[in-house]
This record gives structure tokens, sequence and C-alpha cells, in this order.
């Protein structure tokens, strides 16, 4: 079934409710698929850890996926 025909049968099934709580269950679904979510905040301890993880990673100073995953093994 494609998401026009999806759609469409969701539109004809909505059409024959007449289920006041059912239909809002229904537009709440609907809203939260529709709302953008909130930007994250961070915290002023998140954005200090965040410009030290890049002053790392400028200096050379990280670990790369094999070496970490090889650590992970080892334990």
């Amino acid at each position: 079934m494609t998401t026009v025909e999806i759609k469409s049968r969701l539109h004809e099934g909505i059409e024959n409710i007449n289920d006041k709580d059912f239909l809002l269950s229904i537009k709440k679904l609907v809203d939260e698929k529709n709302t953008p979510p909130a930007p994250l905040e961070l915290s002023n301890r998140q954005l200090e850890q965040l410009d030290n993880a890049k002053k790392q990673i400028e200096k050379g100073d990280y670990l790369t996926n094999t070496q970490a995953d090889k650590i992970v093994d080892e334990w």
C-alpha cells in the first residue's frame, strides 16, 4: 500500500468516526508528528565539556573507533 493510499483510507475512515475522544487521540498523534522538536538546551557544564572535547580533537588527543573497540574487547 502506498503512502497516498494510506492517507486516502485514513481520510475516509476518520470521516466515519463520531467518537470525540478517539478523534482527539488521533489529533494528538498527528500534532506530535508535525510539531518540530524543541531545541536542545545545554547546561554551562555541558557546553564546557563540548568545548574541551573540540580542543582535544584539534590537538589529535582522541581514539579512533577501532582503537576504542580494541580497548573495550580487552576488558
